[in-house]
Order: C-alpha cells, then sequence, then structure tokens
C-alpha cells in the first residue's frame, strides 16, 4: 500500500489498515496529547488518542519530517 493509496481511504478505513498491517514503533506523551507510531510499508502513521475520554482523535501519516524526528532516539538539536 502507498501513502497516497492509505491517504484516500476513510477514517474506520485506516484504523483497519493500521491495526492489521502496522508495525508499532514508539509512543510520545505530551501534556496536550498521546501519540503511538506504526510503520506501514514505506511510510508512517502516527495515531492521535484523546487520553481523557480514551478515544481516537486523528491519524496523521508521512514519510519524513518533523513528526517522524519526536520518535528517533537521537534527536537533532
Amino acid at each position: 500500500m502507498t501513502l497516497y493509496e492509505f491517504n484516500s481511504l476513510t477514517l474506520e478505513e485506516q484504523q483497519k489498515v493500521v491495526w492489521k498491517n502496522g508495525t508499532f514503533l514508539d509512543h510520545h506523551i505530551t501534556d496536550k496529547e498521546r501519540c503511538s507510531c506504526y510503520a506501514i510499508d514505506k511510510f508512517f502513521v502516527e495515531v492521535v488518542y484523546d487520553g481523557e475520554n480514551n478515544v481516537i482523535t486523528e491519524l496523521r501519516s508521512f514519510k519524513t519530517g518533523v513528526l517522524l524526528d519526536k520518535y528517533s532516539s537521537n534527536p537533532l538539536l
């Protein structure tokens, strides 16, 4: 699956793909949000959670960039 194909899916379809085909990489937790990063083929998906209500609020798909940087064990300063 390509990033373009993933982005053309509905939110529910995207969630099914993440749970079925995604490989969990890491969590990132701040005061404002809780995120989990998954790898799918040649792109990544960040699952954003509302911790208070225990629901997924957003899926962010990307290949590189700032969204990926926060999961690096050696972030660039």
